[in-house]
């Protein structure tokens, strides 16, 4: 069919041919006839004199005959207007190409030799290319044989080497079944433990020692320990006798993705003290572990800073952390626990209170609700949870309120403030040899 638009000169006519072959849709196969209609119609409306509702009429008659899009005709326009001229500026191959020494069937086969040997550097591609050649007699690399080192890399390169003929394996992620990856929820209830680790930094190539933090969720109540290495024969004693010093049990183990947490003997350890439930971080989800960051930043660098300690001063530290700073901490130091208040739409935000402030042996004594399910919810579907566990049934274990001027003694409140008045000049005698000043 000929369609003939020599008479359609005017932003009227445009608006008539449009309303009249709506049902009919045009389409120019050819490429060059389309750039060629598009330049002639440009020049017989006088496109880039009109005002911009006639230019958008013939935008719309152009793109309905020819096909193109919307961005392919703004495009031919602007050159139109550059140049005067609209043509087809593709790259043709070269009338008179170069004759290419290697073919893709040379390509295929570089890749077969690649995919059997484990793709070697190029002198030692080049040398099994020649001796099938020449020692084996497999006239099929005649001319991979003459191969130069460079050119084996350039061979390795086109679509015909990296899609068609080489198999690549994509790498498999690797599932460790140790721990579940979830956010525990105690529900209020003690024994639902953080645990972290904080690196004391390098100095000239000599690795400084590890701390290990580990918090309740509850009622944080905190231990801290200190180790040479994160290794199976320093870590593992120092975690149970830090989980074995809380003073109620330990019911669930959180850790982060570290793989000095997620291993075999840690799992075994778990298991030999009765703790039920192994936990680690989701991925993206940075609040998984939150508590003991905080702590972190709180407890282990203000007291310890962040200065290179050496690793052989891991048991004066960690006397230091287990005889003085936490029982400090536990016993002394007050805390803010939150109250979780539901809103009217039934989102639960925490509400941290000048009330709620206590020290962790404190907060354990105090009462707590569990959190109460939707259906038992008020009617004006607001309420406030109370922080800390319940009644404690027991007081706590002699091992974890013991103080470095009583080995062996259990020692009440007013005793434990006086073993831990002298907790900073302890620290201070420790590192004072290292030049090492604790951040108040």
């Amino acid at each position: 069919m000929t369609l003939r638009t020599k008479r359609i000169r005017t932003p009227e006519q445009v608006r008539a041919f449009l309303g009249g072959s709506e049902p009919v849709d045009f389409d120019l196969d050819d490429r060059d006839s389309a750039y060629l209609f598009v330049r002639r119609s440009l020049e017989r409306l006088r496109y880039h004199r009109l005002g911009k509702p006639d230019k958008g009429l013939v935008r719309a008659y152009l793109a309905k005959v020819t096909g193109l899009s919307r961005a392919q005709l703004t495009r031919l326009i602007a050159r139109h207007r550059r140049t005067g001229d609209i043509r087809d500026r593709r790259k043709k191959p070269p009338a008179n190409a170069f004759r290419r020494r290697y073919t893709p069937r040379d390509a295929a086969l570089l890749a077969e030799v690649d995919d059997a040997c484990g793709r070697l550097s190029g002198p030692a591609t080049k040398e099994i290319l020649r001796r099938q050649y020449e020692v084996h007699g497999d006239g099929r690399f005649e001319r991979l044989a003459r191969i130069s080192n460079g050119h084996t890399y350039n061979l390795r390169k086109p679509r015909d080497y990296r899609i068609g003929a080489l198999r690549l394996a994509k790498t498999r992620p690797v599932h460790t079944p140790i721990g579940v990856r979830r956010k525990p929820d105690p529900d209020g209830r003690p024994g639902f433990v953080r645990v972290d680790t904080v690196h004391q930094g390098d100095l000239n190539g000599e690795k400084g020692l590890y701390v290990l933090n580990v918090v309740d969720q509850v009622t944080q109540f905190e231990h801290i320990g200190a180790v040479v290495r994160i290794t199976e024969i320093f870590m593992l004693p120092v975690l149970e006798d830090l989980l074995t010093a809380f003073p109620f049990r330990v019911r669930a183990f959180h850790a982060d993705n570290g793989s000095e947490y997620v291993n075999h003997r840690v799992a075994r350890l778990l298991n030999k003290l009765h703790i039920g439930e192994f936990t680690k971080s989701r991925p993206r989800h940075s609040n998984d572990n939150a508590l003991v960051e905080s702590k972190n930043g709180a407890i282990v660098r203000k007291w310890i800073g962040r200065a290179h300690i050496p690793a052989e001063r891991a048991p004066d530290v960690n006397d230091f952390l287990r005889n003085r700073l936490c029982p400090f901490l536990n016993f002394h130091r007050p805390c803010l626990f939150p109250s979780e208040v539901e809103g009217p739409r039934g989102r639960i935000k925490k509400r941290y209170r000048q009330r709620d402030a206590a020290t962790p042996y404190e907060n354990s004594s105090r009462s707590t609700t569990p959190r109460a399910s939707s259906a038992t919810a008020s009617p004006s579907n607001s309420s406030t949870r109370s922080p800390g566990p319940p009644p404690a049934s027991k007081p706590p274990r002699p091992s974890a309120r013991r103080a470095a001027d009583g080995p062996g003694r259990a020692l009440g409140p007013r005793t434990f403030f006086r073993g831990t008045r002298s907790a900073a000049s302890h620290l201070i005698e420790i590192t004072t040899e290292l030049d090492v000043v604790p951040v108040a």
